[in-house]
């Protein structure tokens, strides 16, 4: 089974021309199947042995190990791809993943910080270091264009149009979009890319990342979420506070604002309205709670 993994994942590197990000994932959820199955059998297991049964259990191990509703779907939608692969191939007769239904997802409102909260952190990094610097420019940019960590990492210098304002920015899908960038945003970066040093033994891809570590190559998604750690830590904010929730709290305090939705859509660079619709929820939320402490005959 494990030569038909490295089969699928190497079609999907070559004719679907997948993420590098997508292939490890799918290589992960599929080598955990593998390992689940061989635990289960106590020997290796064959393609043509793997059934809609053992495939329910194994997702049922995962439900009961607390896995996200969201990473189950992702796995099942891994298993359905491998699958139908295998049918295309040869290997088996029929997708054994394809009866297999995605857990209902609960509707869960994204946290955010106020602006208060978002201005508290935003002073935080000391502006005395190259690495307060950087890490001052990447909450600014982050919380002024609405990015994602993944394509905050993504940004080269070639990217960023300061006369206009504005920053070229790949998504999801590798789809690209123009983004605001404002003043703040705008000043941190100045002063974060005139102290850069990139490594000049790296390659193009190192040096031209307007984020870098401190060996002066691209910064990674997780040592941006250490980063946001570490200051959260400082100023006391609420532990569930993540990289993405300074994207939820852009697109909060545009709604807040009178913000359309449909421009707040295109600013996220969400494929479909309903993805934004949830922050609406988030402001009608809140709305509600003022009203309810506030109105003299609201409860």
């Amino acid at each position: 089974m494990r030569t038909a993994i490295e089969r699928f994942i190497e079609y999907l590197r070559v004719e679907r021309n997948a993420s590098p990000l997508t292939l490890k994932s799918y290589e992960e959820d599929l080598i955990a199947l593998v390992l689940y199955l061989e635990e289960v059998e106590d020997r290796p297991v064959k393609i043509v042995e793997v059934t809609t049964l053992s495939l329910r259990r194994f997702i049922a191990q995962l439900q009961e190990a607390g896995y996200a509703k969201s990473t189950i779907s992702r796995k099942l939608a891994c298993l359905r791809s491998f699958f139908r692969f295998a049918v295309r191939e040869g290997w088996i007769e029929a997708n054994i993943a394809k009866p297999l239904r995605n857990p209902r997802a609960g509707r869960k409102l994204p946290h955010f910080l106020s602006a208060e909260e978002i201005a508290k952190i935003l002073e935080i990094p000391p502006s005395t270091t190259s690495s307060g610097l950087r890490d001052r420019a990447i909450l600014e940019t982050m919380y002024s264009s609405g990015l994602r960590v993944s394509e905050l990492v993504g940004l080269g210098l070639e990217d960023i149009d300061f006369p206009a304002g504005l920053i070229r920015v790949r998504g999801k899908g590798r789809k690209e979009r123009l983004s605001p960038l404002g003043s703040y945003a705008q000043k941190a970066l100045k002063k974060w890319i005139a102290k850069r040093k990139p490594d000049p033994k790296a390659g193009k891809d190192h040096t031209s990342a307007v984020f870098l570590n401190r060996f002066g190559r691209r910064l990674t998604s997780r040592s941006v979420g250490r980063m946001l750690e570490k200051y959260l830590k400082q100023c006391g904010l609420d532990q569930r506070t993540s990289p993405h929730t300074l994207r939820h709290s852009f697109a909060t305090h545009l709604l807040d604002r009178g913000a359309d939705i449909r421009s707040v859509q295109e600013l996220l660079g969400h494929k479909s309205l309903i993805t934004t619709q949830i922050y609406t929820h988030v402001s009608t939320t809140r709305l509600r709670e003022v009203y309810e402490t506030a109105h003299p005959r609201a409860g």
